[in-house]
């Protein structure tokens, strides 16, 4: 397994742990105890700022926001009751097609 599979198994199990702790001890319990919109809007701020590091052409940046990125991604998926395997499966799904044809297929059903 790769050091990024790695690193996010160990992320997406941390904040599943921190599932019903004390919102006062840990940010993730905070954040999952706000629930599934403010988990939503986190995640879009963070997107936003990862395209703005990446328009700025500061590599260091970019890295830095993807990783807040990818943790707002991982509690927004835990918080909508998703599961790692759920978006493998769907990618999985995609394998060998075309990426127009794939995006096609949704549009028109």
């Amino acid at each position: 397994m790769s050091r990024f599979a790695d690193t996010l198994d160990r992320l997406a199990a941390t904040i599943d742990a921190r599932r019903g702790a004390d919102p006062t001890s840990s940010y993730t319990a905070k954040l999952l105890s706000e629930g599934v919109e403010r988990l939503a809007k986190k995640f879009g701020e963070e997107a936003v700022e990862t395209v703005i590091a990446a328009t700025s052409r500061d590599q260091d940046a970019v890295a830095a926001e993807s990783a807040d990125l990818i943790y707002h991604w991982l509690a927004l998926l835990a918080g909508a009751g998703v599961s790692l395997d759920e978006v493998a499966a769907k990618l999985e799904a995609r394998e060998g097609r075309s990426g127009l044809d794939e995006k096609a297929s949704r549009t028109s059903s």
